[in-house]
């Protein structure tokens, strides 16, 4: 059996076990990474990418209609076929031709296969024709193997062979009519795509939809999803599952209902209820830990107990988000090729080699109609924390930026201060066009910026960024 040596040894190719690899190449370690399936990962070829192509066309035609002098240039509804189009581009076909060349190019050795932890420093890699080779880590091995989507305990399901996100984002023949079973952010926005392609959807939640989010978000996303045509049922539970031919037959039941069940019918049944973490067959118990779990790991991404395994990514549980996942693989790759060559650890807050916003500053938009976008606490998660925090609500529709940029704007904007500290811990937008204002709260919630300074940083007129002087002035003026 063939044997490899290597500095790193990097389990999983998508984005955040790249980001591992290509950190800890620039700081001096030879590094291999193993992949099983496409190099670039869910993201690129199942997830954010994909499914953001699939949305970007709804969004196009919502702002042109919204726009007097530029309404009467839409003549027609969404391009399914052009759009699908689209998809396969932004996706090179579920090629990863160029994912591997940049790989050669950043020095980074591939190793195809699926990858498994066989003791401490040591991964059994099983290629697709059988064989094996075993690669050996002198310094670290990074578990990057994301996670997978979630598929519930009910009756009948699995016999209904249901779709995932990874069936919905690479759909080849639209359904007529598609039920989406769970309320989060892939049944919202996947509900808003093929709404716009003439699907009929039918999404069922069991309580409201984007829970974790500021209770106005989930509500603004609803009546817009209803007005799209989406029959929103909440407080609603899938009891069981059945196939008909080629139907899938839900049988519901809703908060508070009798014996008598309802029914949806659908061409195709979605799944969107959760995530868990791609770690049964990764060889765990080889080192103590479970499988299938989550894998804790400190602010280095460095698991406890274990200084030569890292765990980077939604495998640990942490921020379950591309870009967090990002975040935490440039710190780790660093960190790693700091502790292999005698280098500096900063592991302070904050510092180089720790991923501190995941405790205290995760960005996320939802890609909806209207946008959701938010980073830090919400006004719920400050109380339970114990902030003093006071909550700044906007009506983004009252902004002059906002009347300019659409007719009938509507939204809301809602910033936690904590008090003690003057400084703005979370916030929340819901508006048409609303995520590129992300990245500046995001700045002053990471930089702590009070907001006696913020009085300075003058938004332009007229602007929806002038959001930010109207928290300002709800706030107050300093003394």
């Amino acid at each position: 059996m063939e044997t490899s040596e290597y500095d790193l040894i990097v389990i999983g190719a998508g984005a955040v076990g790249e980001n591992v690899a290509d950190r800890a190449v620039q700081g001096g370690l030879s590094v291999a990474i193993v992949e099983a399936e496409l190099v670039g990962g869910e993201c690129s070829y199942w997830a954010c990418m994909p499914s953001k192509t699939l949305l970007r066309p709804v969004a196009a035609l919502r702002a042109a209609r919204a726009v007097p002098g530029a309404a009467t240039a839409v003549t027609g509804g969404v391009d399914v076929a052009a759009t699908l189009r689209s998809r396969d581009a932004i996706v090179h076909e579920w090629n990863d031709a160029g994912q591997v060349g940049w790989l050669e190019g950043a020095g980074i050795d591939l190793v195809r296969g699926h990858g498994r932890l066989d003791g401490e420093r040591r991964v059994r890699v099983e290629a697709s024709d059988g064989t094996e080779r075993v690669l050996t880590a002198r310094r670290a091995v990074a578990v990057c193997t994301g996670s997978a989507a979630l598929l519930p305990d009910i009756p009948g399901l699995a016999d209904a062979e249901p779709w995932t996100s990874r069936e919905a984002t690479a759909v080849a023949d639209v359904p007529a009519r598609l039920a989406i079973l769970g309320g989060g952010v892939v049944a919202c926005e996947l509900a808003t795509a093929f709404a716009s392609f003439g699907t009929r959807v039918t999404v069922i939640a069991r309580s409201g939809l984007l829970g974790p989010f500021e209770p106005f978000a989930g509500e603004a996303v609803a009546a817009a999803l209803r007005d799209a045509g989406v029959d929103v049922l909440l407080r609603t539970e899938v009891a069981a599952v059945r196939r008909e031919g080629d139907e899938r037959v839900l049988v519901l039941r809703g908060e508070g209902e009798g014996d008598e069940a309802r029914e949806v019918r659908a061409d195709q049944l979605l799944v969107a209820t959760g995530r868990v973490p791609r770690t049964a067959d990764l060889g765990l118990e080889t080192v103590s830990l479970a499988p299938g779990e989550w894998i804790a790991v400190d602010d280095t991404m460095r698991v406890p107990g274990l200084d030569w395994l890292y765990a980077v990514g939604d495998v640990n549980h942490r921020a379950l988000l591309t870009h967090q996942g990002k975040y935490q693989a440039r710190a780790a790759g660093d960190v790693i090729a700091a502790r292999a060559t005698g280098g500096d650890v900063d592991d302070r807050p904050w510092g180089t080699h720790v991923a501190t916003a995941d405790h205290a500053a995760v960005p996320q938009v939802v890609f909806t109609e209207p946008q959701v976008a938010s980073v830090g606490l919400t006004e719920r998660q400050a109380a339970d924390a114990g902030v003093r925090a006071r909550t700044l609500d906007v009506d983004l529709g009252a902004l002059a930026g906002s009347a300019t940029h659409a007719k009938g704007y509507a939204g809301t904007a809602r910033a936690i201060v904590d008090e003690d500290r003057g400084v703005i811990v979370g916030a929340t937008i819901v508006g048409p066009d609303v995520a590129e204002l992300l990245q500046a709260v995001t700045i002053a919630v990471v930089g702590e910026v009070p907001l006696a300074r913020l009085w300075h940083a003058v938004p332009a007129y007229p602007t929806i960024s002038e959001l930010w002087l109207r928290w300002l002035e709800a706030y107050g003026r300093p003394h």
